[in-house]
């Protein structure tokens, strides 16, 4: 059992033979991530990475069985894959493409909302479930298998929290690099449910930012819920000015319960065991796991 992807996964890379997809793609069948095909429109019928090209998603579902889709495209035409995903009938939709307009993902967000599907990100670094598959653009090697779940809205900070956690002689169930942006398919809570709720994740790290409820959303759902599973949690950017948006489109602090110091207080009366340097995340997870 494990969350989003697995070994199993039929992957397809739409913007396969782009120059970021062609890398990426690259790096996860080395991986051994099970890439099924790509989709490039005009170039359906070659292959590209030993691997055949489809003209649409629709194509690839038909003929390779796909089930989860990976979206280098362009912020132009990222939307329009996301929903063409969707209507395809693709399971998982992860999208990695940055700078996608605001106004292009409300109506991604809102089409999607009715399909059978999940969207990780956009502007996300993937999602990785250790020696099955990498569906993204993280680092592996950090990554080995172990029973701690990790949430993040940074994508370095998920690798540096997966190689703290893998130096503590711990490992990873799935990591899921949800992004940064304002409009994201799968928030905070939801990621901390789908691990919080598989039995094979022992404990999870929920790495957060400025800006937005998201954190504050999943730390009350986690304080009702009663799970006896324990969450460790970091806020990023407590040292951000007021009012200045900080790396992510999403991190900007629009009231008092978005900066970092009200954030981690609701975590705290939510029963999150707060770290307040990403150098202590490793350490505290051991000690939570005993």
């Amino acid at each position: 059992m494990s969350v989003l992807v697995n070994k199993d996964s039929k992957i397809i890379v739409q913007g396969f033979t782009g120059s970021e997809g062609t890398f990426h793609a690259t790096q996860m069948i080395e991986y051994g991530t099970n890439v099924v095909g790509g989709v490039t429109p005009g170039k359906g019928g070659q292959t590209h990475l030993d691997k055949p090209v489809f003209n649409t998603v629709k194509d690839a579902v038909e003929e390779v069985g796909a089930d989860t889709s990976i979206i280098f495209v362009p912020p132009a035409f990222a939307a329009d894959a996301i929903m063409e995903a969707a209507d395809a009938g693709i399971k998982v939709i992860i999208t990695i493409t940055e700078g996608i307009p605001v106004a292009d993902m409300i109506t991604a967000s809102n089409y999607i909302k009715n399909k059978d599907c999940r969207l990780i990100g956009p502007n996300c670094p993937g999602v990785i479930t250790p020696g099955e598959a990498k569906v993204g653009i993280m680092p592996g090697f950090v990554f080995k298998k172990g029973k701690v779940g990790i949430v993040s809205k940074s994508g370095t900070l998920t690798y540096e929290a997966a190689d703290q956690v893998v130096k503590q002689g711990q490992g990873i169930t799935t990591a899921i690099g949800i992004g940064g942006d304002p409009i994201i398919g799968t928030t905070t809570k939801e990621a901390v449910e789908l691990l919080i709720n598989d039995p094979e994740t022992e404990a999870v790290v929920m790495i957060g930012e400025i800006g937005g409820q998201l954190e504050a959303d999943a730390a009350k759902w986690y304080k009702e819920s009663g799970s006896k599973k324990p969450i460790v949690g970091f806020i990023a950017g407590e040292t951000a000015p007021a009012g200045r948006t900080m790396g992510h489109a999403g991190a900007i602090v629009g009231g008092s319960d978005d900066t970092a110091q009200a954030k981690k207080k609701i975590m705290r009366a939510c029963g999150i065991h707060v770290v307040d340097s990403p150098a202590e995340i490793g350490k505290k997870v051991a000690e939570v796991l005993g």
